[in-house]
């Protein structure tokens, strides 16, 4: 209990450190965003959001800046990101929910497929050594080595075109609305298996050589020898001594990755021009638009952290030396 109120302690603090560089981030952009907006929407602004944009950025001429910053940490406390200057009057908050479940569907689901295929075969690579197993080490790795992008402008290229059945752009087909029907769902499942399979490739080879490599080191042990001497089944030693054992260190590689499933894979939502974070905030950045750029910086922290924190329960379970050591 010890060390978990440690740690959250610690996240509690890198979170609240976070927000605060965020916060005096809007110090360092380059003029004055708010003024800018004004001039580009004249008239078309009304007194309520040019406060909440003035108080997002800190920019309050008539307040101190320790002002300013407890005005920030009240808008964050009711959700308030600010609005969109290139879709304004969005808000940004608004905007983030739109895009953030398309990320969360495509790269989660593809991040924990690439977690499960890529342990389940470093458990038995690792386990069998010498076997036909080692012989996905080198090809793994060389389809990892292949850049996102060009990875799946292969695939757009191969799978995609007259008589194919899988989409090459899009979350979902332009003409369809996003609701929770059997013909949405399927449509939105086709579009993903593309920029999802192009994720699963890339990233498998980490997962799988790590946790082979962490097998190969557990069988020497002599916990293993004694397991066997026991006359234990050889299923039982794999998973539930040798497993078991090898996998702390790809949780913590995996709970990372869950962090990371918020920011998106960048260039496959590019590549297949999918409706997700990474998306977004490449078209933010390409615009200037600094509400969005903080709103998704700050996503992506919190959910870093959560998902740290996660992985932290999952050591407590998996290993009990953390619990004594608490």
């Amino acid at each position: 209990m010890k060390r978990l109120l440690t740690r959250l302690g610690f996240y509690v603090f890198t979170a609240w450190a976070a927000i605060t560089i965020n916060f005096f981030i809007a110090h360092t952009l380059p003029g004055d965003p708010v003024s800018a907006l004004l001039s580009k929407y004249q008239g078309q602004i009304n007194s309520s959001a040019i406060a909440s944009l003035t108080a997002l950025f800190g920019l309050n001429k008539h307040q101190t800046l320790w002002q300013s910053y407890m005005s920030y940490w009240g808008q964050l406390a009711h959700g308030n990101l600010g609005i969109s200057f290139t879709q304004f009057p969005t808000p940004v908050s608004t905007l983030i929910g739109q895009y953030l479940p398309w990320t969360l569907f495509l790269v989660g689901t593809a991040t924990v497929l690439s977690f499960v295929i890529g342990t389940g075969l470093g458990v038995f690579a690792g386990w069998r050594r010498g076997s036909w197993t080692d012989a996905l080490l080198p090809a793994t790795s060389f389809l990892s080595s292949i850049p996102y992008f060009w990875l799946g402008l292969i695939a757009i290229t191969l799978f995609t075109g007259p008589g194919s059945w899988l989409p090459g752009a899009f979350s979902f087909d332009q003409g369809m609305t996003p609701v929770w029907t059997p013909s949405f769902v399927g449509n939105a499942l086709q579009h993903a298996i593309l920029p999802a399979a192009t994720i699963v490739v890339s990233t498998m080879s980490g997962w799988l050589l790590s946790m082979r490599n962490m097998m190969v080191t557990v069988t020497s042990e002599d916990y293993i020898t004694v397991a066997h001497a026991k006359g234990l089944s050889e299923r039982r030693v794999m998973l539930n001594y040798a497993a078991r054992n090898a996998l702390l260190p790809n949780i913590s590689g995996f709970a990372l990755s869950l962090g990371f499933i918020v920011s998106g894979t960048f260039l496959v939502e590019i590549v297949f021009n999918y409706q997700g974070v990474g998306l977004l905030l490449i078209q933010a950045i390409g615009a200037d638009d600094y509400p969005v750029m903080q709103g998704i910086f700050l996503v992506i922290t919190l959910a870093v952290l959560a998902a740290n924190f996660v992985a932290d329960l999952v050591y407590l379970l998996l290993d009990p030396r953390t619990r004594k050591e608490g």
